[in-house]
Order: structure tokens, then sequence, then C-alpha cells
């Protein structure tokens, strides 16, 4: 991955930074944990932007609609063109679950893997089950 300037290589970068965390639900501190929702905030926060996170979820959840409100809070704009290293992605691992990854390139992605209990990089495995798509402004 280049370290360019551009704010979606800052951000993927700010991440990248974040491996090897510890999984915490509701996590918004490195320290103590991230969640999925902790790791975005906690990279946007790095590259100075001020995240809006949704409060009072679970693992499994039925919906999803606060988390796409919180994105246009926290300076994320939707998009549909092809993906970019930075795009910060919701998907559907199964049923009832949402998750969040950032973009790292375009064949590995960083999220807050609660299975394995730590903040990870990996291929792109949930790329058929995006829902949303979010690029910084």
């Amino acid at each position: 991955m280049s370290q360019g300037n551009k704010p979606g290589e800052q951000l993927a970068r700010a991440a990248s930074l974040l491996i090897g965390t510890r999984f915490q639900l509701h996590g918004r501190d490195p320290k103590v944990g991230l969640d999925c929702i902790g790791l975005v905030a906690c990279s946007l926060k790095a590259v100075g932007r001020l995240p809006d996170v949704p409060q009072g979820y679970r693992l499994r959840n039925i919906d999803h609609s606060r988390w796409i409100a919180c994105a246009g809070r926290s300076g994320l704009v939707p998009v549909d063109d092809q993906i970019a290293i930075g795009d910060i992605v919701l998907v559907q691992p199964g049923p009832g679950q949402y998750h969040l990854v950032i973009v790292e390139s375009t064949t590995s992605m960083i999220h807050a893997h609660a299975g394995l209990r730590k903040v990870v990089r990996q291929s792109m495995i949930f790329a058929e089950k995006r829902l949303a798509r979010w690029r910084l402004r």
C-alpha cells in the first residue's frame, strides 16, 4: 500500500497501525479494545476527522440505518464507483450481522474480528455482501 497523502490512504494507514488491538464490543479506546465502529472512529480521529458513532447496538442487529446516518455526520460520502484504498464498507457477513471494514488495498481489508478477538488484516472476504460504501470527502 502506498503511504501517500490522499485521505483514503491516510485512513488505511491509520487503521493498519491498530492491527493487533484487542476486540471489545463498544470499544472506542485502543488501550482497552475496539469493535468495528471503534476501529473506524479511531482511524478517522487519527486523520483529523470527528466521527459520529452509533450507540446501544449489539453484535447482531436488525436495523443498520443508524450506521448510515452516522457516516454522513462523520464526513463520509456514499460512493458506488470502483473500490478504493480507505473506503469504509458496510457488509453483512451473516443474518442480522452488520460489520464495518476499511479497505487497505484492492485485495485486503482491516477490521475488528470478533471471533479472533482483535483487529486484523484479511483478504476482501466480504466483497459480495456489501450493503454500503463511503469515502472521506
